[in-house]
């Protein structure tokens, strides 16, 4: 049956009936597709360590040492950590290109030894410039993998635990970001914290990032090819065998039949709308994917309604970085606040300046920061699918606001004195562990699983690419201005950034949807334009046409072809 239609009715809730349960349940449920879960997001493991490792080596008296004024020196320190960001945002601008022509699970490849490299460069750099290369080279791979990752996940797994995947791979960032801080403290240590701190202190730190990373690359090679990519190239049969392996059936049962037939329902798809779209570029030269590819990003500017999930897309995540915490050693204050990232780079100066003063204190302080981030998450899937996604979000950004407040007040009246308000800073520490558990429940998987659901079919990989990218880059943005910010601010900055915080919350509660349980149709009521409608008509019609049909009223009542086929199945 491979690559042809049905002979039969399949219905897709038979699918659902057979797959058994949803989410965490029906993870763990699959030994092979919990395995291949947990494996895969290692690549979020290594975003997160990465994203908190350079937070503790930034603040060791050894690398300050080495490195000169590329950390003294507010504006070459905001390079040292933004590089790698707009590395992360070139690594996932390419991914999608490389995903496709080499497969997901090459591409995660390709992104580990890119990674490795940068990794090495800056494990035995000699010279600030040795670091600023090897971030950013490390930034590609680390970008990435930020997408290529969760885009393997996703295809490998049936779409009744994706969303929990979106969870999981939450957990393993945040696990990496605890992991680092708590390793940055140990390491520390190594010869003394003062003058006689050997240079182990922050290489090895660094270096064992290339433990997951060579875990990851090595374990990919033997993993199964995704079968969405597999249908892509024409090679249906190995396609069933990679669903028959992983869902534990045979090739002929119903399950793996009618999720073979959704895969390729997709891909049918998504190649006539391409034709429909554009059909002056199908010839499959380099010239027309090229422009095929150009003019469907364009598109998203063209059309009003795609232009507006655009804009929700980008400004969430815009929101996300500019929100959270962020501090920069600045000789004066030694703290800076703006988005999630620079808290992870820079928690040790913001405790700093909060009068501890020992920079062990500090990193023990942060790692506290990690474990209440990571424990924060984990309630989070349970929330987001029982409250909605805007509940969640809005209050995480007033929890969040009136953290970044409190400290600004308390930073104001006290960071002259804190010395004699030993007191004062902790209650202010307390509130910065407050804040990570504010963006651990809500803006760090919220936005991710906001930005995924937005988008009309036809173009939902470009749409969720663009606003990938937006994070990337409001993070190195983010990371250029905040030190020249601190030096003509202060602990204004903190009420700057409390009052995005607080815009994003608003910006949650007015202009973005509620997308828990909505239809891409119900999505759609009052647009003319109708993508999403028209988007899922067409799909329809390649459901029937493979034999495949969508037990609902809608389709019962509208195609009673497809009505005495579901029956069929259901019998």
């Amino acid at each position: 049956m491979a690559g042809g239609a049905a002979t039969g009715g399949y219905s897709t809730s038979r699918r659902r009936a057979l797959a058994g349960p949803s989410g965490w349940a029906g993870l763990v449920h699959n030994r092979r597709i919990f395995f291949m879960a947990v494996f895969a997001s290692l690549g979020g493991l290594l975003y997160g360590y990465n994203q908190g490792v350079f937070s503790g080596v930034l603040g060791m008296h050894n690398f300050g040492v080495e490195m000169g004024d590329a950390v003294s020196n507010t504006g070459k320190k905001g390079w040292l950590v933004s590089i790698l960001e707009l590395g992360a945002w070139f690594g996932v601008l390419m991914t999608g290109y490389f995903a496709d022509k080499l497969s997901r699970k090459y591409t995660i490849l390709l992104a580990v030894v890119v990674f490795c490299i940068g990794v090495i460069v800056q494990t035995t750099a000699k010279t600030s410039s040795s670091i600023y290369g090897g971030r950013f080279v490390t930034g590609l791979g680390v970008g990435s993998l930020s997408m290529a990752v969760p885009l393997y996940n996703s295809e490998m797994s049936p779409p009744e635990v994706r969303g929990s995947l979106v969870a999981l791979q939450q957990l393993a960032i945040t696990f990496g970001i605890m992991v680092s801080f708590w390793i940055d403290y140990g390491t520390n240590f190594i010869g003394g914290t003062g003058n006689s701190q050997k240079e182990a202190a922050w290489r090895v730190p660094i270096a064992l990032q290339l433990v997951p990373a060579v875990i990851l690359g090595v374990g990919i090679m033997f993993m199964p090819f995704s079968p969405r990519w597999l249908v892509n190239q024409g090679r249906d049969e190995e396609a069933i065998t990679v669903l028959s392996n992983a869902r534990g059936a045979s090739k002929e049962s119903d399950l793996v039949q009618i999720e073979f037939l959704e895969i390729k329902a997709q891909y049918l798809f998504e190649k006539e709308t391409s034709q429909q779209r554009f059909p002056q570029y199908q010839d499959g030269s380099f010239k027309s994917e090229f422009r095929l590819g150009f003019f469907s990003y364009w598109s998203l500017l063209r059309e009003r309604s795609l232009l507006y999930r655009v804009a929700v897309g980008s400004l969430t995540m815009f929101f996300q970085q500019a929100s959270p915490f962020d501090s920069s050693a600045v000789n004066e204050l030694k703290h800076r606040s703006t988005g999630i990232n620079a808290i992870l780079y820079y928690a040790p100066s913001i405790f700093a300046s909060l009068g501890l003063t020992s920079n062990t204190v500090g990193l023990l302080a942060t790692g506290v920061v990690g474990i209440a981030m990571f424990l924060a998450t984990i309630p989070a899937v349970i929330w987001v699918d029982q409250l909605g996604r805007k509940p969640v979000m809005i209050s995480g950004a007033f929890l969040m606001a009136f953290c970044h407040i409190m400290v600004a007040i308390l930073t104001g009246i006290f960071h002259k004195s804190w010395q004699s308000h030993v007191a004062a800073g902790w209650v202010a520490c307390a509130f910065v562990w407050i804040f990570a558990i504010g963006f651990g429940y809500s803006w760090g998987p919220c936005a991710w699983i906001i930005i995924s659901e937005i988008w009309p079919l036809s173009v939902r990989g470009k749409g969720v690419s663009i606003a990938a990218s937006s994070n990337w880059m409001n993070n190195f943005i983010v990371g250029q201005v905040t030190p020249t910010m601190l030096q003509h601010l202060g602990f204004g900055t903190f009420i700057f950034f409390g009052a995005f915080s607080f815009m994003g919350g608003i910006f949650i509660w007015f202009c973005v949807p509620e997308t828990k349980g909505v239809t891409l149709e119900e999505m759609e009521e009052g647009n003319t334009e109708g993508i999403a409608i028209e988007d899922q008509a067409r799909l329809d019609a390649i459901h029937r046409r493979l034999g495949l049909f969508e037990d609902t009223p809608k389709n019962e009542k509208n195609d009673a072809e497809a009505k005495t086929s579901s029956e069929k199945s259901q019998n």
